[in-house]
């Protein structure tokens, strides 16, 4: 039984101490003390309603936690959010007594952020307590997570050939696997892609062709960025000119770039693929490729994945 991190400061009486009946405990709660900033409501809260469910559940989470602590979940604390990451990270989080990993607590802390900007308050997420806790979080889930192995450019081309490029699924995976190596994207940034700014809530970032090539704009935790893409002489190879493929032939003019192929493979869907389809995808191609990895850089029974398409090192081999 992990011991209990005490540097969090047991709940005393606040001058908003009100607000704790009506909104600490409540994950869907709206409120905010007199002369404090906007909430998202005010402004206009475009946070998709999947994500706002996500987000009341981690705060029921974080306020179940709270509860057991003989804390409050408000005003802001950085030394309860700290101790609250601690406590994922060790297992005393969970009931199971089992980790949090480190992509569950980095999530839960974007939730914490938004429940408490729907409160009125701004977390300080750059706060040394909470920063320290979580650097403390990743070193300790890090050794654990299994290495991939990267892909070479010759590992890459072995595993287009796999590819059907005469069906509109090939041509989505094509342009898939050479968009995510060539940018050295995530499979979530790969596939919260849209065709254009501002046109779905779910969406990571848009996509803007050149005469010289592609620009991919992304936004995540850590801000605004923007991937330039160059077009190769080659198209077999250029990820500029397999996506064009894709968005014409798939008939794309708006919302999701990458979505699933129905009817057989003759028509395009209107929702988002699944960023675990990418996974499936580099593990299939990477098979039938006849791709085995090298066990001493990657020393797993199932060394490719998604991450393979953004890591760089040394060739894979055949």
């Amino acid at each position: 039984m992990p011991d209990k991190d005490t540097s969090a400061k047991k709940h005393r009486p606040t001058e908003h101490a009100g607000l704790r009946n009506a909104s600490a405990f409540d994950p869907n709660a709206t409120s905010r003390p007199t002369g404090s900033a906007a909430t998202p409501s005010d402004l206009g809260d475009q946070t998709s309603a999947h994500t706002r469910r996500a987000y009341a559940s981690d705060w029921k989470h974080f306020a179940a936690w709270c509860r057991r602590e003989g804390l409050s979940p408000l005003p802001v604390d950085p030394q309860v959010v700290g101790s609250y990451i601690r406590a994922c990270a060790s297992g005393a989080g969970r009931t199971d007594g089992r980790p949090n990993s480190i992509s569950t607590i980095e999530r839960r802390l974007s939730s914490l952020s938004w429940n408490y900007a729907r409160r009125g308050f701004a977390l300080a997420r750059q706060d040394q307590v909470i920063t320290e806790a979580l650097a403390d979080a990743r070193r300790g889930t890090g050794s654990s997570a299994p290495r991939k192995q990267a892909l070479a450019p010759a590992d890459l081309a072995l595993m287009l050939e796999t590819l059907d490029r005469g069906s509109l699924k090939g041509l989505r995976d094509r342009a898939i696997l050479l968009l995510g190596f060539a940018g050295r994207l995530t499979r979530s940034e790969i596939t919260g892609l849209d065709a254009g700014p501002d046109e779905s809530d779910d969406a990571r970032g848009w996509i803007a062709f050149g005469r010289r090539g592609l620009v991919v704009s992304l936004s995540g935790r850590t801000g605004q960025r923007e991937v330039e893409i160059a077009r190769q002489p080659n198209e077999l190879s250029c990820a500029v000119a397999a996506l064009e493929a894709w968005i014409r032939l798939g008939r794309i003019t708006k919302g999701p770039v990458f979505r699933r192929v129905l009817r057989g493979g003759k028509t395009v869907g209107k929702a988002r693929l699944h960023d675990q389809e990418v996974a499936r995808l580099v593990k299939r191609a990477a098979s039938a490729a006849g791709l085995r990895g090298n066990r001493a850089e990657a020393p797993t029974a199932d060394p490719f994945s998604s991450r393979s398409l953004h890591v760089r090192g040394t060739s894979a081999g055949s």
